[in-house]
């Protein structure tokens, strides 16, 4: 094979991978190569058993072509989502689907200090679990908050205390790791696969232990000059004098993200206030439970747990104010775990907007709740790693002999 050919191939991939399918007049005009050759080339990858023939488009007057399709199972991508308390894994299939289940892990990044020692551990059993032969994973992305350097690997704020994350977890794996940060692989999704490709510029939120933030500009994820781009958790909106874990005071975290509702939620129920929710039970749960408990309680309806969550939503449309006012976004997208509680969040968050924008400016932007909800980093986790693939960084094995 040669190096054009290689190259052409992986584009060819790549396009079917995040489009799903796609006719071969419509891979020559993404990969800009004429019919003939993207012909050539798409009936090698078919002979061989990468792409597949999924049969003709639905009739619009004329001759239907024939559409194509990746193989789901030639070749795999190891998808790791992280929170400050919960890391879930899994492999996926080059139609996005897992393979088997998504294997969850408690893993707290601030306090364990072998953490990324039992991180890699867990990414190694799930590949052995799976069955898949390492020769068939292309690569192992991971999402994970904190401030990344993409490019060198490198999570300021957790894990490593200035090493690579990737150069790590790739020496004990073999296998070629990429890591970003958790909202932006969130965002990454929604711009392949979700509500974010309706819109030239998408603001996608995540509501979690900060409130994350993945933009898209002109179709394009925006990282800033640094990769840090998004920290959207530490705009400083309030006097109330509560501090951030960034070390400042006032920032929005201190009030909308889901530390501080659980922490208002205790401080509600030891003043009597009437609720479905146990104080005891609330306090003694994982942080991660005691959101859930309250998701829970705000779905079935009661008074105080849609409060909660409706104060914060609140607070986070005064931030996506300032936003608009900046960015002038055509969709604001609520994704990650705070689409959970979306339908909740959506109405304040719109409140806000109506008291907080200048009406011309906020007039086109439309709140929406995403369709991928929580699986949305594991997606994007997996998209970064074809992204790469495309661009030409190094593998360990040319996939087509491996395969």
């Amino acid at each position: 094979m040669t190096a054009k050919s290689y190259l052409y191939k992986k584009k060819i991939i790549n396009n079917l991978y995040f489009s799903k399918m796609l006719s071969c007049a419509e891979i020559s005009s993404k990969i800009e190569k004429s019919l003939s050759l993207t012909t050539k080339i798409l009936n090698e990858l078919v002979k061989e058993g990468y792409v597949i023939e999924i049969g003709h488009a639905p009739s619009s007057g004329g001759r239907r072509p024939q559409m194509y399709s990746l193989r789901a199972d030639f070749m795999y991508t190891v998808a790791v989502a992280m929170d400050q308390y919960v890391t879930r894994l899994a492999v996926m299939d080059m139609n996005s689907n897992l393979v088997g289940s998504t294997t969850l892990m408690e893993l707290n990044l601030a306090k364990d200090p072998d953490a990324l020692q039992q991180l890699a551990q867990k990414i190694e059993q799930v590949i052995t679990d799976s069955g898949i032969e390492k020769s068939k994973i292309v690569g192992i992305g991971i999402g994970m908050p904190g401030f990344i350097n993409a490019k060198e690997g490198i999570n300021y704020s957790f894990l490593t205390g200035g090493s690579s994350v990737s150069e790590y977890i790739s020496s004990k794996t073999g296998i070629p790791v990429f890591i970003d940060n958790d909202s932006s692989m969130i965002a990454l999704a929604e711009l392949k696969f979700g509500v974010a490709s309706r819109s030239k510029n998408v603001m996608v939120i995540n509501v979690g232990w900060g409130i994350g933030l993945g933009l898209v500009l002109n179709n394009v994820l925006f990282r800033g000059e640094d990769g840090f781009a998004g920290e959207f958790s530490h705009i400083p909106l309030f006097q109330n004098g509560k501090l951030c874990s960034c070390g400042k005071s006032g920032c929005l975290e201190t009030e909308a993200s889901l530390y501080a509702v659980i922490d208002k939620a205790l401080t509600g129920l030891s003043a009597g206030r009437a609720s479905i929710l146990n104080k005891d039970s609330l306090a003694k749960e994982a942080p991660e439970d005691a959101a859930n408990a309250i998701f829970q309680a705000a779905g079935r309806g009661d008074r105080f747990a849609v409060e909660l969550l409706s104060e914060a939503g609140y607070n986070i449309g005064r931030g996506i104010a300032i936003l608009i006012h900046l960015l002038n976004p055509g969709i604001v997208v609520l994704s990650g775990r705070g689409s959970v509680a979306g339908k909740i969040l959506q109405a304040p968050i719109q409140q806000a907007l109506n008291e907080h924008c200048i009406p011309r400016l906020a007039a086109n932007t439309e709140i929406m709740i995403s369709d991928i909800g929580q699986d949305a980093e594991l997606i994007g986790s997996a998209a970064l790693v074809m992204e790469k693939f495309e661009r030409g960084i190094p593998m360990k094995k040319k996939i087509f002999e491996a395969a």
